[in-house]
């Protein structure tokens, strides 16, 4: 694998935080595009976001919903982000987007400078997702972006002594998000991911994506703000 792949798993919050942000999407092209000027290969995976969850509450409101009920939704609005990064991106772009990162001829084939991934089964996350196609491409670093400056070591919304935290280890980082999966759930970064994270030897950092500077300084090897996982 090129050295110079970087894995992003690209928070649906960023995406369509209430509306879809066109106005970040135009920031994140333009950082991206002078990386693959210097060479940089990218893969990026899409979460949901608040059309997910808009879907999901709509759901429940007239009929019960099972795990994967829920789970599927989260899928189908992933895909959907997914073709409008492609979209984006479609002069650098891979045409198929990877639906099945145990599938991956096609990727593993393609030239181009960007390569799309969505949601792919109930139970996976995106972050999973991230980590199985970062293993599958020897990539050893993650850059998760999501809309919050650091990992914290409790919920600060409701804990006003939560503590950031710029730097853990799996083991600690396991103890804050659990380790089940939840489709649901609002974590940094997916239990079941961070299990094979740790044991691949993958390293996720956790940035906020609105802050593109910060992102681009990342991408540099610059200091940057943010939490490493490893």
């Amino acid at each position: 694998m090129n050295k110079k792949t970087i894995i992003i798993s690209l928070g649906g919050s960023l995406i369509v935080p209430e509306e879809v942000d066109w106005k970040f999407l135009k920031q994140f092209k333009k950082a991206i595009e002078a990386q693959i000027e210097k060479g940089f290969r990218f893969i990026i995976i899409t979460g949901g976001g608040r059309t997910c969850r808009k879907y999901q509450a709509a759901a429940k409101k007239v009929t019960k919903l099972t795990s994967d009920d829920v789970d599927w939704i989260g899928i189908h609005t992933s895909r959907l982000n997914a073709h409008l990064i492609r979209t984006i991106f479609r002069e650098h772009a891979h045409a198929i987007i990877n639906k099945n990162p145990y599938d991956l001829e096609s990727f593993l084939k393609a030239k181009e400078s960007i390569l799309v991934a969505a949601g792919y089964k109930p139970g996976n996350s995106t972050d999973y997702i991230a980590v199985l196609l970062a293993k599958q491409f020897g990539a050893t670093k993650i850059a998760n972006l999501s809309n919050i400056d650091y990992v914290c070591d409790k919920n600060p919304q409701k804990h006003p002594d939560a503590k950031k935290i710029k730097e853990i280890n799996w083991a600690d980082f396991q103890k804050i998000v659990g380790d089940t999966w939840d489709p649901g759930a609002n974590v940094p970064f997916d239990p079941i991911a961070s299990k094979l994270a740790a044991k691949e030897d993958i390293e996720v950092v956790i940035l906020n994506g609105k802050k593109i500077a910060n992102f681009e300084k990342y991408l540099n090897g610059q200091k940057f703000v943010g939490t490493t996982i490893k």
